[in-house]
C-alpha cells in the first residue's frame, strides 16, 4: 500500500487549500511551479504550512474529507499547533 499525505497549503494572504497525495514532495513542487490548474494556481496557494502522514491512501482521503468539513478557525488552530510561524515547510 502507498503512504498517504494530507496537506494544507497557504497563500501569502492565508487563503487555504487542503489536498491529499501519495507523493507529497512532488505534489508540493507541482503547486509551487503552477503545474496544477485551478484554485491553487489562480490564487497562488503554494506554501506548505501543514501535513500529516498516513499508512495508506484510504486513511489519508478520510482525513482530508474530515478536515475539509472543519471551520476555518479550526483549520488555523491545527496549522498553528505544528507551524506557529506559518513557515513554508521544507520536506528535505
Amino acid at each position: 500500500m502507498k503512504t498517504g499525505y494530507v496537506y494544507i497549503l497557504s497563500s501569502h494572504s492565508r487563503r487555504l487549500y487542503i489536498g491529499v497525495t501519495s507523493n507529497l514532495e512532488n505534489r508540493v513542487w507541482e503547486h509551487k511551479e503552477g503545474r496544477i490548474e485551478g484554485f491553487t494556481k489562480t490564487y497562488k496557494i503554494n506554501q506548505l504550512v501543514y501535513y500529516e502522514v498516513y499508512p495508506d491512501m484510504l486513511s489519508a482521503i478520510a482525513r482530508e474529507k474530515q478536515l475539509k468539513g472543519w471551520s476555518r478557525a479550526k483549520k488555523i488552530r491545527l496549522i498553528l499547533e505544528m507551524n506557529p510561524g506559518w513557515e513554508d515547510l521544507r520536506l528535505r
